[in-house]
């Protein structure tokens, strides 16, 4: 089972899915290297991640567990996109985009 501390940035492996699944902590980081990080997010039934916007880098998203509302757009106040997602569905997002993720499941979503 995976340390939940930063192993970064020393080489690493770790099975995802299961460190994923074991990770109960809102947000638990595995890995940081200079332009590369690795974190676990585990979000309560109704809470979310937090609206937010990276301007100097992409982000890539793999949700293993749960069912989520997707919402990206160009500004906090035109979320243009709209999806429900679930189980293995990854999501990537554009620097420069506002981005949340929502539970909308009945049990804790893991990211």
């Amino acid at each position: 089972m995976a340390q939940f501390t930063d192993h970064g940035p020393k080489p690493y492996v770790v099975n995802i899915e299961d460190a994923t699944e074991a990770n109960d902590k809102f947000r638990t980081t595995l890995w940081t290297g200079e332009k590369l990080q690795l974190t676990l997010m585990s979000i309560p039934v109704g809470g979310d991640v937090g609206l937010e916007i990276h301007s100097d880098t992409d982000q890539f998203l793999r949700l293993e567990h749960g069912r989520a509302r997707l919402q990206m757009g160009p500004s906090k106040d035109n979320l243009t996109f709209d999806e429900e997602i679930s189980d293995d569905w990854i999501i990537l997002v554009p620097k420069g985009s506002w981005h949340n993720i929502t539970n909308i499941g009945d049990e804790p979503l893991k990211l």
